[in-house]
Parts: structure tokens; sequence; C-alpha cells
């Protein structure tokens, strides 16, 4: 029998499973509500939906699990997720005594950058970084095929570094969640668009709305675009003249703005520490459907 890969997406709002052939075909995707605040509740719906996808297909899978935050190295708790209710909790060893097998654990990031370096828009790259710009900014690593977690499970976390070379636009430093000021994620995700726009011209509106103001001749949106595809550029030229991956995944709601992939090589290219710029940076092959695959793919 084919080997059944089966991932499940634990997010802040919907917990999400697909189960994939050996050749990473979709068989099945359900997906329910995740319990709010409810860590007994929240296991039981993992273990519900993996019986039903199993009944379903009438086999057995590996399985392997995405999660917006770490696993501890040092005692299996979980940390960072903005799920707050897995925060302290054993989470993988909780989820094998009640699925009783053995589960692979990753940042849902990670498995996000792994899905799009197994058969996605990486595929074939040797370093791929996947980006997700959306309600917050995070990132994974992958070589070679294989996600890097790191020393301290945060490999990738680009997002808590603070921006890069500020200016008169950027300061002053927005205060971030983790107790920072200027993390890159005060920038970059979604929200901070919206707020830096509205504090330029006093109207608020999202991004899609602001990329197709200014795609209608906007000024003003095209200035807070303008601002952000500059601040993007410096920030991920950072992450460049470490990794220099060949392959720049973008995902999360603003990877949708196609001017991005027009204008960031040039933004990126003026800060690199080289004299070309090859990196690629692309959209996402497999959509919001990425992390749940690469949670799957975390078996391969």
């Amino acid at each position: 029998m084919k080997r059944l890969r089966i991932g499940v997406d634990l997010g802040g709002t919907k917990i999400e499973i697909v189960a994939l052939d050996a050749a990473g075909h979709q068989l099945v995707r359900r997906r329910v509500a995740t319990p709010q605040g409810d860590y007994a509740a929240t296991l039981a719906a993992v273990a519900g939906l993996l019986a039903t996808v199993e009944a379903e297909l009438g086999q057995r899978g590996t399985v392997g699990i995405g999660i917006p935050g770490a696993e501890s190295l040092a005692d299996g708790q979980i940390k960072n997720a903005n799920s707050t209710c897995l925060n302290g909790r054993p989470l993988r060893a909780d989820l094998e005594a009640l699925l009783q097998r053995e589960i692979r654990l990753a940042n849902d990031a990670n498995c996000f950058a792994l899905s799009e370096a197994i058969d996605g828009a990486g595929r074939g790259a040797e370093v791929v970084f996947g980006v997700i710009l959306g309600t917050g900014v995070g990132g994974g690593i992958v070589v070679r095929s294989h996600v890097l977690a790191g020393a301290n499970a945060i490999a990738g976390e680009w997002g808590h570094n603070p921006l890069p070379l500020p200016t008169a636009d950027d300061l002053p430093l927005p205060a971030c969640y983790c107790g920072r000021h200027g993390c890159i994620e005060t920038y970059l995700c979604g929200p901070a668009l919206t707020r830096d726009h509205t504090q330029h011209t006093g109207e608020t509106l999202d991004p899609a709305q602001i990329d197709q103001r200014a795609a209608g001749g906007d000024p003003a949106c095209e200035a807070t675009l303008r601002r952000y595809e500059a601040r993007l550029g410096r920030a991920l030229a950072g992450v460049i003249n470490i990794l220099d991956p060949q392959v720049i995944v973008l995902g999360g709601g603003l990877s949708n703005l196609a001017r991005l992939y027009r204008n960031l090589p040039a933004c990126c290219g003026r800060q690199v520490f080289s004299g070309e710029f090859h990196t690629r940076i692309v959209p996402p092959v497999h959509g919001d459907s990425s992390g749940v695959r690469g949670a799957a793919w975390l078996w391969d």
C-alpha cells in the first residue's frame, strides 16, 4: 500500500487537515473551527479530524502538525504561540498519547516553506526562505528539502529583528507585543500597512483597497505602498546577506499584492552586499494550502 501522509494545520481560528498520497496528490482536505482557549477541546478536535479522514480512506497515515509557535528543545513545551492555550503545554507528548503514534511538529511558517520547497515555487532550489506577511510576520528556512529549526527552535523568525536603517518615516519605533520596539513585524504585517496609511492620510483602508486605489492612480496610496516596499526590501536584504537563498516565497494575505514581485528585486538589490541580484521572489504555488501540505511533508 502506498504511503499516506497526513498534515494538520493547527491555527488560531481553524484546524485544517489534508491527506497526501506518495506523490503529493491531495486525497482529502477538511477543516473545523478551533475551540477558542480550550486546550483539551483542541486536542479532541485534531483527533476527531484524523479519525474521520483515516476512516474515509481506509488506512492509517503518518501525521505532521504545524502550529503557530515553537516547541521548546529544553522541555518540549510550546512557546511563542499566538494560540495562547498551547503555550506551556507538552503538545507533542499529549497528541502522541491521544493518537497512539509518533507525530512530527513544526512551526507553521516552516511548514509553509517546506511545502513550497518540496513541490511548489521553490522546487529544486538548494535554499528557500518562506515568508509570511499576514496578521503577523514569520518565516521558515528550508535547505536541501529539510527545515532548519535551530538551536533555540526560532530559525527564520526574522519578524522580530529590528527594521534595518530606519528613516524619519519609520519613527518613532512602534512597540511590539514581544516587548521590543521597531520589530520588522510592526512595519510589515497587514495591520501595519493599514496603520501607516492612516497615519499619513487620516484615511483607514485595508491593504487590498490601498492596492486597488494605487493602481487607479491615487498618489497617497502609491506612496504608502512604496514605503512598504522599501521597508520590506531592507528587511529581506538582511536575510539575503546571511542565507543567500535561491528563492524567497511570499505567503500570507499581503502576498496577493502582485506589484511586490515587480518591485521587490530592485528594493532588495540596492541593499544586499553584492553587485548583482539573482534571488527569485515569487508567490506560492499552493496558496493557503501550503501550511497544511508542509505539515504532511514533515515525514518526507
